[in-house]
């Protein structure tokens, strides 16, 4: 059965502390050609019937993600287990 993913990330111009610690722990695991790390979240959705991305999208928007320091994106992701079994 699809799911619709969303995948929730901090707006560009708003500090990640999550992803700097990262960041800055990577050259002590010998990683020294990362530029910047950012963290988000990443939601799976499954509906009953068919994939609805425009419900997705509201679920998004008035639950899932706060619009005011982060964006989020919407998408249908086949799934692997089906595919695998085949």
């Amino acid at each position: 059965m699809p799911r619709v993913v969303v995948d929730v990330m901090l707006k560009p111009e708003i500090l990640d502390p999550q992803g700097q610690a990262v960041a800055n722990a990577l050259p002590r695991l010998g990683v020294g050609d990362v530029a910047s790390v950012r963290i988000g979240r990443r939601i799976e959705i499954e509906f009953t019937g068919e994939p609805d991305l425009d419900r997705a999208r509201e679920i998004a928007d008035k639950l899932l993600a706060n619009p005011v320091i982060e964006d989020f994106t919407v998408r249908v992701e086949a799934d692997e287990t089906a595919d695998a079994n085949s």
